[in-house]
Formats: C-alpha cells, sequence, structure tokens
C-alpha cells in the first residue's frame, strides 16, 4: 500500500462517523455534494483530520478541497 493509499484508507475511516447516508467513497466523492455536509460537519471533519493526522489546514486549504482525493492530495502535501 503507497502512502497515499494508507492516507485514503485513514481518511475513509474518519469519514465513515459523518457519512449518514452511507455514500460509496472514491476520489471524486464531494463532501458538499455527495456527502451533502452543512459547514458544522466539516469543521468537525476537518478537526479530526488535523488530530488524526498532526497537521493544520487552513480555511484558504478548506475552501479548495471538495472531493475527498483532493483532501489526500493536502494531505499529502502536509505531512510532505
Amino acid at each position: 500500500m503507497t502512502d497515499r493509499q494508507t492516507i485514503f484508507a485513514q481518511v475513509a475511516e474518519q469519514i465513515a462517523p459523518f457519512n449518514k447516508k452511507g455514500v460509496a467513497l472514491n476520489e471524486g466523492t464531494t463532501f458538499a455534494g455527495d456527502l451533502e455536509w452543512d459547514s458544522l460537519t466539516v469543521m468537525d471533519f476537518v478537526a479530526a483530520i488535523e488530530d488524526d493526522f498532526d497537521i493544520l489546514i487552513t480555511m484558504n486549504m478548506q475552501a479548495e478541497i471538495e472531493t475527498v482525493g483532493q483532501l489526500v492530495d493536502a494531505i499529502v502535501k502536509l505531512k510532505g
């Protein structure tokens, strides 16, 4: 398993408690559209991701991240 695959798996684990509709996750899954998250859910999820990976995702980065794949890319870059 590559680092990216490992990170995707960890992200999927973090998404699970917030995935009320049981949406199947892939790189293109969107947080607002597919998962139908509101801003409060996003804030809770971002906090969980930051704690899990020991990173800080800025508000500017959050605004650019729309899909699971983009989040994984951002984590890879921040962990770099």
